[in-house]
């Protein structure tokens, strides 16, 4: 068996072996990619007019939100601003375990829609692509395995379609629309296949980043030259020996006032759960809104909300820099539109792999014999 007939196999198996799941996460990915675009057009309550007056505090905010859920604690919930011209959100558990965001106008308060997320159209997408509603454990290895699978598919078949000779270059880089619908399908496999191999690569590894933390370490360490940064893995810790006073305003709006004032032009800003008083309360403020790149991260105090830890995205390694890219490289926007179209079309591409592919195999199992010629009916006689 010859090397490029050994690859061959390899590429058919993997591919009827993940084939399934391979299609599913691809084509959630390309429906998901949009998601805050059509969710701008269909939904209302996600934008407001920017006004010049300054923005309420979180804790108003929080207070009108659970206004409805007298038993969930304002402390447990999560507060985001997302600009001046985008409602907040609180985002919280109700006493039914359901998840609950509501939107709200950042500058009156008023309250513009209330969601269940648990049965929100692209909540269902997004859990279908991360672990196909299987369980957490052992949705890491199917989904995990089946994307390795396909990062290897993608280089066994780069090694299977590139060209043995000069003059058939130009036949591989071009889809014969006018010919039989079986050299159809083979040219949309391995044609469309060669053009999307490095973005679905890319896409590929960015979810798997996701999926195995080690493998991001590693690549963090590539883009750091080698070198560790210590001091980006310390985790602020709340001394509970020590005696603290209660700030004198509430803690979500000294967060709030802290992060505001060190990061001006943050249009995003997060603010998590205050806790219970023996962890950290955290904040994120991102420079643009619905992009999770250019961010800084700060740790409070959960009592006296003095400010513990503040890491700016400009003092970052390339690495953490890498990593807090990783989200946007996922769904493109880290190139603004342009980015989500290119990993739009990439993922369906890669979602018509497994099917393209699948109808080569059984076309290739079911061929029929072509008639013999009168020439060798007679020699056979």
């Amino acid at each position: 068996m010859t090397f490029k007939k050994a690859i061959g196999k390899l590429h058919l198996w993997l591919g009827l072996g993940s084939g399934l799941v391979v299609f599913i996460v691809s084509l959630t990915g390309a429906i998901f990619t949009f998601q805050d675009e059509i969710r701008d057009l269909t939904e209302p309550g996600r934008k407001v007019e920017a006004q010049a007056t300054a923005m309420l505090l979180p804790s108003r905010l929080q207070a009108v939100a659970l206004a409805g859920h007298p038993d969930v604690p304002a402390s447990t919930t999560w507060t985001t601003y997302f600009g001046p011209e985008r409602a907040a959100t609180v985002f919280f558990t109700d006493s039914g375990s359901q998840p609950i965001m509501v939107s709200l106008n950042p500058y009156t308060g008023q309250v513009l829609n209330e969601q269940n997320l648990r049965y929100h159209f692209f909540s269902i997408v997004q859990a279908i692509h991360m672990t196909l509603l299987l369980p957490e454990a052992v949705a890491k290895w199917v989904v995990g395995g089946s994307v390795v699978v396909f990062v290897v598919m993608l280089v066994t078949g780069l090694v299977l379609w590139w060209p043995k000779r000069k003059q058939e270059r130009r036949q591989r880089f071009t889809i014969k629309w006018g010919a039989r619908w079986r050299r159809i399908n083979y040219d949309l496999h391995n044609v469309l296949g060669f053009y999307a191999a490095s973005i679905a690569g890319l896409l590929a590894l960015t979810g798997l980043f996701m999926i195995f933390p080690a493998l991001l370490d590693s690549a963090m360490l590539v883009a750091n030259g080698g070198r560790e940064y210590p001091q980006e893995k310390a985790v602020a810790k709340v001394d509970t020996l020590q005696v603290v006073t209660a700030a004198a305003q509430l803690l979500p709006d000294v967060i709030y006032r802290t992060v505001r004032r060190r990061s001006p032009g943050a249009e995003m800003v997060l603010i998590g759960p205050t806790g219970a008083g023996k962890e950290p309360a955290q904040c994120w403020a991102y420079q643009r809104a619905l992009h999770y790149y250019h961010r800084d991260e700060y740790a409070f105090h959960p009592v006296s909300g003095q400010l513990l830890q503040a890491r700016f995205h400009t003092s970052k390694s390339n690495g953490a820099k890498l990593s807090d890219m990783n989200y946007d490289l996922h769904t493109g926007q880290i190139m603004g539109l342009g980015g989500k179209i290119v990993a739009f079309l990439a993922s369906l591409i890669s979602a018509s792999l497994p099917v393209t592919g699948t109808v080569l195999w059984w076309g290739r199992r079911h061929k029929k014999a072509k008639p013999k010629t009168q020439k060798a009916a007679a020699l056979s006689a």
